[in-house]
């Protein structure tokens, strides 16, 4: 929402924080691998001429994910379903922690969003850590029908 006063956006953010197990060039890779969006993300991922990607989803949504900035194995932001989505990575040990911030979701979209970022993460720690695809690929069983999946 807009503060009137100082045309300000105050929604609030969308952070999660996600412990891998993963290295930090893995986890970065698999954020921009078409490959990778496939086993977590979509059914199906093409990276377009711009650097964005094409993601189709099971349930026929189809998504442009536009790369608008990356720092090699530490940041990529991009923008997705017309939000910011910051993914930050810090090494840790052996593995990485990951910070996750979508900015600019609409108010009346943001409960939904909130939660769907869960399902995107969680699918991607059982891919990038176990190399498991967690999804069930059902076009009757999707987010829309509120399943947990996509």
């Amino acid at each position: 929402m807009i503060d009137r006063t100082s045309g300000v956006d105050r929604t609030p953010q969308i952070v999660w924080r996600l412990r891998l197990a993963a290295a930090p060039e893995r986890v970065f890779r698999a954020w921009l691998s078409p490959a990778d969006h496939e086993r977590f993300w979509c059914e199906r991922s093409e990276a377009l001429p711009d650097g964005s990607f094409r993601q189709h989803f099971i349930d026929g949504t189809v998504a442009r994910c536009a790369i608008e900035d990356t720092q090699a194995v530490a940041h990529i932001r991009f923008r997705y379903f017309e939000s910011q989505v910051d993914i930050h990575l810090q090494p840790r040990d052996t593995g990485t922690d990951l910070t996750l911030i979508a900015l600019g979701v609409e108010p009346h979209e943001w409960t939904d969003v909130h939660a769907g970022w869960l399902n995107v993460l969680l699918p991607f720690k059982a891919w990038v850590d176990f190399g498991i695809d967690l999804r069930n690929h059902d076009p009757l069983r999707t987010w829309a029908q509120r399943y947990v999946d996509q």
